[in-house]
């Protein structure tokens, strides 16, 4: 049986959006509770009776959020231009070879504002 399985985990992070004009407000330095949903999919083990360990999770993701977690998301390699969709993608992007089950990376940077990347 196939299942999804979502870990949730949260990070405070500085950022600004240097492509947009210079009066839009995310233009200017600026921080969030950034939210990260990490969803892996596939079969259930029938023995276990679990499709992976959260815990793999966890140390999946641990280096990223060490990477994430209070710093400013601008002078991270990669993050220069750092909108939810460039998080999403490059926290994908450095997962995938380590979760080869990982199916989607949901990144909100508001309570009511979140974009979904599902790879390629």
């Amino acid at each position: 049986m196939k299942m999804e399985l979502r870990k949730t985990f949260q990070f405070e992070a500085a950022h600004s959006l240097p492509n947009l004009p210079a009066d839009h407000k995310c233009a200017r330095l600026h921080g969030h509770s950034f939210k990260v949903d990490i969803v892996v999919e596939g079969e259930c083990d029938p023995t276990l009776g679990w499709v992976m360990d959260y815990a793999e999770i966890s140390e999946a993701f641990d280096p990223l959020w060490k990477q994430l977690d209070h710093f400013h998301l601008n002078e991270i390699d990669g993050l220069e231009n750092p909108t939810s969709e460039n998080i999403a993608v490059w926290i994908w992007n450095q997962l995938q070879p380590r979760l080869p089950l990982l199916s989607a990376i949901e990144v909100a940077e508001t309570c009511n504002a979140r974009c979904v990347y599902r790879g390629d």
